[in-house]
């Protein structure tokens, strides 16, 4: 565990869930750009590359929070 900048305590698992919440974030955000892009199949594409990404990476760390609460 690591204290934060105002004094919290992190751990581990708080980490992971925040990376997680972040990906999947990302994961919607990157979709959403997808099919807003309309003038450039390349970039849609690119977008549509990138959300597939995060959610391979938001998945595996769902695997991990799901150890985390399995361990409580």
């Amino acid at each position: 565990m690591e204290h934060g900048k105002n004094g919290f305590i992190f751990s581990t698992r708080d980490r992971v869930l925040h990376a997680w919440l972040n990906t999947t974030e990302l994961v919607r955000d990157f979709e959403n750009y997808a099919k807003q892009v309309t003038d450039s199949k390349e970039v849609s594409s690119l977008f549509g590359e990138f959300a597939e990404q995060q959610a391979m990476q938001a998945s595996k760390l769902l695997e991990l929070l799901r150890e985390y609460e399995s361990k409580r």
